[in-house]
């Protein structure tokens, strides 16, 4: 359990603190800016393990403004005046600089700029090297959700970035589990359940079989069942959208304490069941939107299919027949490095989906000054304004910190594609009314890790390729979804090197959704790698010793994805009121000001790729309008 393990982080050895008196110091500014160095062609972040996500050295400076330090003065110019400067190099940052140069055509010069030493945001790719062997895993976005659910531009991008939608009819091997038996597992720990056990065969055992082989006690293994096989309708009284306009003022705990009436290790069960999409537990998930994702207990309720106003993520999603397949190695990070080749084609060599996947991207080649278009990382925005009135500027200014120094960047236009709650901070001069509506949109904190290991025979000896811990650390653990791109090809042997996903939230029950989201980012920032390793190791250990599992031994390298402030905050019925058309907050939030407009996902208050580039493109639209 305590044998170290390689680790090559952002210090990459270097024993800095991340907070205290060291940050901020030039010490700890001049171990940043030898570090950061993307001029360097030895300079690839996607091979980096450790604390990645926010890493340490991309938060500091926005703490830091957030506590009201200045940097305006000692601003040191740029020497370059840009058509456009982009705030935020994920996904919807990099889509928004892609619009736009269409419409400005391609001579346009662009800035982007983000704080993290790798671009695409939550679109985050991890590679690791094993056996001679190349293995790439996603730290953050994850699919292609629903593709015939995208907008026209939104599907529009994809095309033009060569995405073949059903190229991934192929690429995904989804036999591949199946064909060696492998099913879904539930991990039982002694800490919830009085016993460390796991049991394979999850919806997809006959439930009276499978609750039989669980440690739950006899009164919950029956309601168990029930739950699954009764069709009974807890709601007689009610129409059917009367049912739904209930269901959602009710949390599932409740549902399931108060009309199904189940043994409380039941709700124990399914406690973790939403943290993938909620990130909070049962407690403070609708019930409304566990029946849109086909959670038991409704079956009796003859609800109709129809969406319901006050179904949140629920309503988008599950709404076709697709199947979950549309996912490259990297997650949506290859979408993100498409992008990055099309606006800057000396960085990344190829020209399709399939040659992104193992194409290495030459950082020193992205802020190159004869370049029309730069990407500058490792530099955080500070302060963003017009320069003279908003209604009349023809400018705007834009001061970012790089390596603890101040420098000011000019553009025609500027798009905020970064966090909501940033924006005030950045633009003081904005509405009160629209600074208010920004704050609203509280991230969603969330952990992705993955674990390389140095084969996956306890899996296939144990029955299983994915398992959910209801009383773990981490809520899920699963092998890498087997998907085989260009030269890339996913592990087919147990014999062979794989990756383990897995996923945290930080919850704190009790609490309203966005006051979990809050203290949650908290506990995040304050958690070290070695509490990381350390669960992960004992998680791993525990879960995976009848099939012979060994930590010490099996796992190479673990690479720790942290997002205090992740996904975007969708609205919650329980929480949130359902809002008229045009006056939720993230549709106040994103008004144009002036010269300066905004993008992000928190602009649709929805977590979902095709959302980023939406609100790039309607961004982009504004900045035309005001030509």
């Amino acid at each position: 359990m305590d044998r170290p393990i390689s680790r090559r982080d952002f210090l990459n050895g270097v024993r800095i603190a991340a907070t205290g008196a060291l940050v901020g110091s030039p010490e700890w500014l001049a171990a940043l800016g030898a570090l950061a160095a993307q001029e360097s062609t030895d300079y690839y972040p996607p091979a980096l393990t450790g604390l990645r996500g926010s890493h340490d050295g991309s938060w500091e400076t926005a703490h830091q403004l957030g506590d009201g330090k200045v940097w305006e003065d000692a601003a040191e110019a740029d020497g370059q005046t840009y058509d456009l400067i982009v705030v935020g190099g994920g996904i919807s940052g990099l889509a928004a600089a892609y619009f736009f140069r269409k419409t400005a055509g391609p001579g346009a010069r662009i800035l982007i700029l983000d704080n993290h030493d790798d671009f695409g945001g939550h679109a985050k790719r991890n590679e690791f090297r094993s056996q001679k062997r190349l293995l790439i895993g996603y730290g953050g976005a994850q699919s292609i959700d629903s593709p015939s659910t995208y907008s026209p531009e939104a599907i529009g991008l994809l095309r033009e970035l060569a995405v073949d939608l059903q190229r991934f009819q192929t690429a995904f091997d989804k036999e591949l589990y199946s064909s060696l038996n492998l099913t879904e597992g539930v991990f039982f720990d002694k800490e919830t359940f009085g016993v460390d056990k796991l049991v394979a065969g999850y919806r997809q055992t006959p439930w009276a079989e499978f609750a039989a082989r669980t440690p739950l006690p006899e009164s919950a293994q029956k309601d168990l069942v029930r739950l699954f096989e009764e069709k009974k309708d807890y709601l007689t009284a009610l129409s059917s959208d009367e049912k739904k306009s209930h269901l959602a003022e009710i949390n599932y705990a409740d549902y399931l304490k108060d009309y199904v009436r189940v043994d409380p290790q039941v709700i124990t069960f399914f406690q973790a069941s939403t943290h993938g999409l909620f990130a909070t537990g049962i407690e403070a998930v609708p019930a409304l939107d566990c029946w849109g994702l086909d959670y038991p207990g409704f079956q009796g309720l003859r609800l109709d299919d129809q969406p319901h106003p006050a179904m949140g993520m629920t309503s988008k999603i599950n709404t076709t027949s697709e199947p979950y397949i549309f996912h490259f190695p990297d997650g949506n990070a290859s979408i993100a490095r498409l992008l990055v080749r099309s606006l800057i084609p000396s960085s990344i060599s190829g020209r399709d989906m399939e040659d992104i996947v193992t194409a290495r991207a030459d950082y020193s080649q992205m802020d190159r000054k004869e370049a029309p278009v730069r990407l500058r990382l490792n530099s955080t925005v500070v302060r963003v304004r017009h320069r003279g009135d908003p209604d009349t500027a023809r400018e705007v200014e834009v001061t970012y910190v790089r390596n603890g120094k101040a420098f000011l960047a000019r553009g025609r236009f500027c798009v905020l594609a970064c966090w909501h709650e940033m924006i005030p901070l950045l633009c003081p001069e904005l509405p009160e009314t629209q600074k208010r509506a920004l704050t609203y949109a509280v991230k969603v904190p969330l952990v992705y890790t993955n674990v390389q290991l140095r084969d996956w025979k306890a899996f296939v000896e144990l029955g299983v390729h994915a398992v959910y811990c209801p009383g773990g650390y981490h809520y899920r653990a699963s092998l890498d979804f087997p998907v085989s791109l260009g030269d890339y090809h996913h592990p087919a042997k147990p014999e062979e090197p794989i990756l383990v996903h897995m996923v945290k939230t930080p919850c704190q029950p009790g609490l309203p959704a966005r006051e979990q989201h809050i203290a949650g980012r908290y506990e995040l920032l304050a958690t070290t790698f070695e509490t990381f390793e350390r669960q992960i190791r004992d998680q791993l250990g525990r879960m995976l010793s009848g099939g012979g599992f060994d930590p010490a031994r099996d796992i190479e390298a673990i690479t720790v994805n942290r997002w205090p402030h992740g996904y975007a905050y969708e609205y919650n019925s329980l929480f949130d009121p359902v809002w008229n058309e045009g006056e939720a907050p993230c549709v106040r939030a994103r008004q144009p000001f002036g010269r300066i407009v905004i993008a992000n996902s928190d602009a649709a208050a929805y977590a979902y790729t095709n959302a980023a580039i939406d609100q790039a493109y309607r961004a982009v639209e504004e900045i035309t309008a005001t030509k």
